[in-house]
């Protein structure tokens, strides 16, 4: 047998009617096995065509479950034709043997149908695996990135927190699990506090990474530091991180503030790459944007970084937000929202009163402890968000 050709089965009583047809299905590409009934079909059997009257009623149901069928009859009336059709076999032509090439078209296009039929249903299951195996690894790598999450808030410093008798604390919100934000604050001795605020481009895992070696490498700086010449810690600190960025190939950069408090002389010694928005005091009833610019950081080699200071008065705040917070507030143009920020920052004595502002401009920010698990599953904000406050003199360690 020619296995390219398909196998098609006559149900019909025996007789020079059965005959006619099975010779008037065969042809080149089907082959026609005849029987009374479909109790025994050959294995391989392509499509089933029945007359009506050689099928109980009963056993229709049947067929609508086994094989592509076709049935035949010699009138539109035939009381088993219309039991066909009701229980869903639709495909069906009257005499027949006046349509044999019709006949034949059917059965070719019955067989075709059936087949993107089983081929969709195996896509089907087959999607169905797949969806199931991604839905795991989505699980798994939700779970690394929620571990990744906590394991990135632990790095940061606790807050809020004195040093030397000022006042440290911050907001930080990620869009989504990692932060590409980071920030720190540490006391050198009993003159001098440094602290750095930074924005890895991107967010997510590979952002996050960056902010890992960024502590490691700026903690490593503070303790080898000498204590001397503090206005050029910044700049320093600065350069390094840009040789290290550079060096790691990792295709990473970041903006960046860092800063140097001499407790003593009231003055902050500072340097900054790219920083945007630019940080702002607020003191004596003023509120003005730190002056100053710098290359970011691990785009360039060989960057020379400003060295900055600026005196600060006994109650002083600085404020400084990544650039997600430009996404929160409204207006077109980033002059606009610069504008908005700092009429927020105006109205604003304490971290919280500056969140609920903002809270108030967008409604993806939600009020409450940055650190609740819960608020991970919030709708993702545009970009991570962090603020961060740097206030007075003279207050309680």
């Amino acid at each position: 047998m020619d296995h390219a050709k398909q196998l098609i089965a006559v149900i019909d009583e025996p007789g020079p009617e059965r005959d006619a047809l099975a010779e008037a299905i065969t042809c080149d590409g089907m082959w026609v096995f005849a029987a009374e009934n479909i109790d025994h079909l050959p294995s391989g059997t392509a499509l089933i065509v029945a007359h009506a009257r050689a099928v109980p009623r009963q056993q229709w149901s049947q067929l609508t479950h086994r094989l592509p069928t076709l049935v035949v009859s010699d009138s539109r009336q035939d009381a088993d034709l219309i039991k066909a059709i009701d229980v869903g076999l639709v495909d069906y032509i009257v005499h027949p043997l006046r349509h044999t090439e019709l006949l034949r078209r059917m059965i070719r296009k019955a067989i075709e149908l059936h087949t993107l039929a089983q081929e969709r249903d195996r896509d089907r299951e087959r999607l169905a695996e797949l969806n199931e195996s991604l839905e795991t690894h989505l699980a798994l790598l939700r779970m690394d990135q929620q571990s990744g999450g906590h394991i990135q808030r632990r790095l940061l410093p606790a807050h809020p927190k004195v040093i030397n008798g000022v006042y440290y604390d911050y907001w930080f919100a990620p869009s989504l699990y990692l932060s590409g934000d980071f920030l720190d604050y540490q006391r050198y001795n009993d003159r001098f506090s440094a602290f750095y605020f930074a924005d890895v481009s991107g967010h997510g895992a590979s952002s996050a990474f960056v902010t890992v070696l960024l502590k490691y490498l700026c903690n490593r700086w503070l303790s080898e530091w000498d204590g001397q010449a503090p206005e050029r810690l910044p700049p320093d600190w600065l350069a390094a991180m840009n040789r290290e960025l550079q060096d790691t190939n990792i295709g990473k950069h970041a903006t960046l503030f860092v800063g140097v408090i001499d407790h003593e002389a009231h003055t902050l010694h500072y340097s900054l790459g790219a920083q945007l928005p630019m940080p702002l005091l607020a003191a004596d009833g003023k509120l003005e944007r730190l002056t100053g610019e710098g290359m970011p950081v691990g785009l360039f080699p060989d960057v020379e970084y400003p060295a900055l200071s600026c005196a600060l008065p006994a109650n002083f705040r600085l404020w400084l937000c990544s650039d997600g917070v430009l996404e929160c507030l409204p207006g077109k143009t980033l002059d606009t929202r610069l504008t908005e920020l700092e009429q927020l920052v105006s109205e604003s004595v304490t971290l919280e009163q500056l969140r609920d502002r903002l809270a108030k401009t967008n409604s993806l920010l939600i009020e409450g402890d940055e650190d609740d698990e819960a608020n991970q599953d919030r709708d993702a904000l545009p970009d991570d968000l962090t603020i961060m406050m740097v206030s007075g003199f003279g207050h309680a360690d």
